[in-house]
């Protein structure tokens, strides 16, 4: 189910707390870079949240657009790339949201914690983004590999 972006944190509310949806489990939060693709697409990222109802045995996939406002490479406080975090609703979606953030730059609003969970603070880019070169941009190349068997 396709969702705009300011209703989705009232529609995953909705799913959690009503009744006879009961969407009790965050299975994950991840996005895609729909860079290149047909202008149909709706946005450049498209953020997805896979819900299971436990009770039930059903699962939904809720996903929005989002689309960069400025030219994010390496903008960390994109307007347009930038939603409600869903870490009140569901508390294990903190380490997940913090991963969307990492890999693709997306903020979540009201996160508890979010800074990166992969990468060092202060690496200057957004890797599973589709502008990101397939070979890095030198970080083998200047980072030192420890051998753990030469002790």
């Amino acid at each position: 189910m396709i969702v705009p972006k300011q209703d989705v944190h009232a529609v995953l509310r909705f799913l959690h707390d009503e009744p006879e949806c009961r969407y009790d489990f965050l299975v994950d939060v991840t996005a895609v870079d729909y860079l290149d693709y047909p202008v149909e697409t709706g946005g450049r990222f498209g953020l997805v949240w896979v819900l299971t109802s436990l009770p039930t045995n059903r699962q939904l996939v809720i996903k929005t657009w989002l689309d960069p406002t400025l030219d994010t490479e390496g903008v960390a406080d994109d307007p347009g790339l930038q939603i409600e975090s869903c870490c009140d609703i569901w508390p294990g979606a903190e380490w997940m949201e913090r991963e969307v953030f990492d890999m693709f730059g997306i903020r979540f609003k009201n996160h508890p914690d979010l800074r990166r969970i992969l990468l060092w603070k202060d690496f200057p880019a957004y890797p599973l983004r589709k502008d990101y070169p397939l070979r890095g941009r030198g970080e083998r190349e200047y980072y030192a590999v420890l051998d753990r068997d030469a002790r």
